[in-house]
């Protein structure tokens, strides 16, 4: 069966968190072995002795080698009526070279804590076996297996195992429109018959590859930022498999270019099994596995002609608008609410189109609300107007208020209009305005000044005379600083 689930690293610290409170604290790091043959396993291995391990930071990467999986172990001993505990995080290491290396000297954290670890040398070949050694020469130390080295692990035979498993890249259309969302999805998928025992490689570092891949150049995307993988049962072809969701997006085309997703890979650890299994030899090996989903393309096409189709948004929309009083009087000034909400680009919605000359509409409060969920993106875009009526009378706000959009599910452009009637009552303030204008105190300050033209002769005098003052006053100083570095 697939063993694959991600476990993400705070799953097992949880579980250390378990065990009651301990002693002292005592931290040790541990690389082991000194020399090993290719494809082999060299590992670091951190022990807290008496305490929780509660974080730790990145293992080092090591040239001639690529990190393999993360494993755990933890013991507990009562020696005269005292506890004593430890627990281990071992990373592993599979070697992929031959030759001499060296693991540079580097400083990793401990629940807080920085330990610095020694360098050391390494030496990788293709004939060396680990010699073998009593099975208690290692007995009590609590994190060394005592039968792992008992038997020579390279004269074992080991045989591959099919995964029933593969790799997809999905999209819900395979036509849209432009500005058109299409929901984007890579999964990986287990049959629930699979008997090859797999593990996640690395995830984080390929998904930043293959999220690159994805992209496309011509889109708007909204990542649903997948951050725990779980698995979740489906049927295909009346077949029942457990989906693994590893990345999803939506993506809205900005021009009528062919979208094309190309081929993509995911690298797993598929383990090899003993032809001789035994009680105390090593029954499994960890191998590698590429998965590699097909190529795929989504057609784009135009929008129908219409005078503003390079602008509109695309989904589906409804309006919700409110208004703080249908009753104002002029110069009194009053708030709109005008609210697109549904499924679509929300990022890309623009404000309404308002044309009313006898009400100034100043330029909104923009508020905006995206859920991504359930293979869908949608929200809202309020824009908060306030406004104050210049004219009285009666204004049926759908004749000057509009935005439109095109439905790609009715192939049509539509129009949200708002529904509400504004009264205005008292004195036009046209008048007034024009008043204002006129008593602006700059403008009659402007009035009485002459328009007689002056001579700037004396202005010219006065500024040969500044000059000649400035210069003199240069030369001056300059020539009290001469003397006082001679002096």
């Amino acid at each position: 069966m697939f063993l694959g689930k991600v476990r993400p690293l705070f799953l097992v610290t949880c579980f250390l968190l378990n065990t009651t409170k301990l002693f002292s604290q005592d931290i040790d790091v541990k690389i082991s072995p000194e020399n090993l043959s290719i494809s082999n396993t060299l590992q670091i291995t951190l022990t807290i002795k008496n305490e929780q391990i509660k974080s730790y930071g990145q293992f080092p990467e090591i040239k001639g080698f690529r990190k393999s999986s993360i494993s755990s172990s933890s013991s507990t001993n009562f020696i005269n009526g005292k506890r004593s505990s430890s627990q281990s995080i071992i990373q592993n290491y599979t070697a992929t070279e031959t030759g001499t290396f060296f693991i540079d000297s580097f400083t990793i954290e401990i629940n807080g804590k920085k330990v610095s670890v020694k360098g050391r040398k390494l030496e990788v070949d293709d004939s060396y076996n680990e010699p073998k050694q009593s099975p208690f020469n290692n007995f009590f130390d609590p994190f060394d297996d005592p039968f792992d080295n008992f038997f020579d692990r390279n004269n074992e035979e080991y045989y591959e195992v099919e995964a029933d498993a593969f790799l997809s890249l999905n999209t819900n259309k395979k036509n849209v429109y432009v500005g058109e969302g299409f929901n984007t999805t890579l999964s990986f998928y287990v049959s629930e018959n699979n008997v090859a025992d797999m593990r996640f490689y690395e995830l984080g570092k390929q998904l930043t590859e293959i999220i690159k891949k994805i992209k496309p150049a011509n889109c708007w995307e909204e990542n649903f930022n997948i951050e725990n993988i779980n698995s979740m049962p489906v049927v295909i072809n009346n077949k029942r498999y457990n989906q693994y969701k590893i990345f999803e997006a939506t993506y809205y085309p900005l021009n009528n270019e062919t979208i094309k997703f190309p081929k993509l890979e995911l690298e797993l650890i598929k383990y090899k099994i003993s032809k001789r299994p035994s009680f105390f030899g090593r029954n499994k090996v960890e191998d590698y596995e590429k998965f590699y989903s097909k190529p795929l393309n989504v057609s784009v096409r135009k929008l129908p002609p219409h005078p503003l189709k390079e602008t509109i948004s695309v989904g589906n929309f409804i309006l919700k608008e409110k208004v703080n009083s249908n009753k104002v009087n002029t110069g009194d000034d009053f708030t709109y609410d005008f609210e697109i909400v549904g499924e679509g680009n929300i990022s890309a919605i623009s404000e309404p189109n308002i044309e009313i000359k006898e009400i100034d509409f100043y330029p909104p409060n923009t508020q905006q609300n995206i859920r991504r969920e359930k293979s869908k993106v949608y929200g809202s875009k309020k824009f908060s107007y306030y406004a104050i009526p210049n004219e009285p009378g009666e204004y049926d706000l759908s004749k000057s208020i509009e935005w439109i959009y095109f439905d790609p599910k009715q192939n049509k452009y539509d129009t949200l209009r708002t529904d509400i009637n504004l009264l205005v009552t008292g004195e036009s303030q046209k008048y007034n305005f024009i008043k204002s204008k006129d008593t602006n105190p700059i403008l009659e300050a402007i009035n009485k000044e002459s328009n007689k033209l002056i001579s700037n002769k004396n202005q010219l005098n006065i500024n040969i005379i500044l000059n000649i003052i400035t210069l003199t006053l240069i030369i001056v100083f300059s020539l009290f600083l001469l003397r006082k570095k001679y002096e």
